[in-house]
């Protein structure tokens, strides 16, 4: 169990020693092996009795996000021109800063600044992929990484399905989790409820650190996949080697049984079918629908009450009434009803990851219940029109790029429209792998679309 602390330390020096000789995209090799295995890292070390320098294992990706967005200030070539988008992420920040900084709230000025870090810290990522210099970055071969990637964690999925047994179990993952975070293990896996589903089927996470985690990162790789393999003139191009990754997405999003991105899983590929005018995709989806409606009718005008296994989930997963979607809907409730109490919001740390470690949550089970409550519909508004203006700028550019430009950009309007349900029911930005890749790639995006009309971006070697 060594490798997974050992490929996080290791990632990282790597990075941090490349991003200062001058080649800060190496920043993005850290984000892809080190933060995707990060919790089952920290697990592994604490299991090691490390428990008294895992705190300084903890900072190393705030440490080298930060250092890679000053060294791309201080050798900027040009000044940046601004988007809309900017304006806007940057109005987020200072206005959580704002709740973070003022007495507002019953909690404390250290848990009102740990609430602000996860909530407002995708903006320091996103400017730090928004000040790169496009034309550094070898997206082809960071792209492959997680094609990579995403093999070792469908490998390590097939060896927790042979085996029957999380590898959570293995990692010391349950006393991480209570001694940092004050997470009492739950569950009749002894890990938390999130590791299994009504029925009482397992729930796998591979190595990443819970399955709703390892559901958004295959959301993350599915994206990334399409992407890289979509040439300009729509032609879908995969090698061996990315017909296994899209195999290891496709079990992946199965047995973490998260019901949320396995719709979105769907959604990416019937939004690309949509985008790249393949009909017999779309066509298939569009039948499949029509029969899955036909058949959910039949299950509920004529199945009774000896409902059982996977038919069962399914059901009562439609009509809202297992314990999952009640308590999605109970969290929504109540979220919203803060909201309409609290219009300003009733401070950060008062709903979410860090309010559910103090055991006073507000609301949650959804990104943007969480902001609101926390911050505030003025927040909230800021953060929903965030992802609509990125929507809306990947559509319109996407016929306009070609290249390694057209790929990024592909990869962001996947993963924002891929996103939207996780969103509304889970706290998407408290991971720090989607969260962080999400938002590099978004601000690489716009500092492409941005740059200056007489600076040309050339291509990168081997970058088609």
């Amino acid at each position: 169990m060594f490798i997974f602390p050992l490929i996080y330390i290791t990632s990282f020096f790597v990075a941090i020693r490349e991003v200062f000789k001058g080649n800060r995209q190496a920043v993005l090799l850290f984000l892809i092996f080190g933060l995707s295995m990060y919790t089952t890292a920290m697990s592994v070390a604490f299991l090691l009795g490390l428990k008294d320098i895992i705190p300084a294992f903890q900072f190393f990706k705030e440490v080298l996000i930060i250092s890679t967005l000053i060294l791309n200030i201080v050798t900027l070539k040009y000044r940046p021109r601004f988007n809309l988008i900017d304006y806007a992420i940057l109005g987020f920040l200072l206005y959580t800063l704002a709740y973070a900084i003022l007495p507002i709230g019953e909690q404390s000025f250290i848990n009102r600044l740990i609430a602000f870090k996860s909530t407002s810290f995708f903006v320091v990522v996103y400017f730090t992929g928004r000040l790169f210099d496009p034309k550094d970055i070898y997206i082809n071969k960071y792209f492959n990484y997680i094609v990579l990637l995403t093999i070792a964690a469908g490998a390590v999925l097939i060896f927790e399905l042979v085996m029957q047994r999380q590898l959570q179990t293995m990692t010391g993952y349950a006393d991480y989790s209570y001694y940092f975070f004050n997470f009492e293990p739950g569950g009749n896996y002894g890990l938390s409820w999130t590791f299994e589903s009504e029925g009482g089927y397992m729930r796998f996470a591979s190595f990443f650190a819970n399955p709703l985690e390892h559901a958004a990162a295959t959301l993350l790789a599915l994206s990334i996949i399409l992407a890289l393999y979509t040439r300009d003139n729509n032609r879908f191009n995969i090698n061996v080697v990315g017909t296994f990754a899209l195999g290891a997405s496709f079990i992946s999003i199965i047995f973490a049984l998260s019901r949320a991105p396995l719709a979105s899983y769907f959604l990416i590929i019937y939004v690309y079918a949509l985008l790249t005018k393949r009909k017999f995709i779309t066509n298939t989806v569009h039948f499949g629908i029509a029969v899955g409606v036909v058949y959910l009718i039949y299950l509920f005008t004529r199945f009774e009450d000896n409902k059982s296994g996977i038919i069962e989930v399914i059901m009562n997963t439609i009509d809202f009434s297992n314990p999952s979607s009640v308590g999605h809907v109970v969290e929504w409730v109540q979220g919203i009803m803060a909201m309409v109490e609290s219009p300003l919001g009733l401070g950060l740390g008062t709903s979410g990851r860090v309010a559910g470690s103090l055991g006073e949550n507000v609301g949650g089970e959804n990104q943007f219940i969480i902001i609101g409550v926390q911050a505030g519909v003025i927040a909230l508004f800021l953060y929903l029109s965030i992802y609509i203006m990125f929507i809306r700028a990947s559509f319109k550019w996407l016929p306009k790029l070609k290249g390694k430009e057209r790929k990024v950009c592909f990869a962001v309007l996947l993963l924002k429209v891929g996103f939207l349900i996780p969103l509304l029911t889970s706290e998407v930005e408290s991971s720090s792998y989607i969260s962080y890749m999400n938002w590099l790639l978004s601000g690489l995006l716009v500092s492409m679309i941005m740059r200056p009309r007489n600076v040309p971006l050339q291509p990168a070697a081997n970058d088609n």
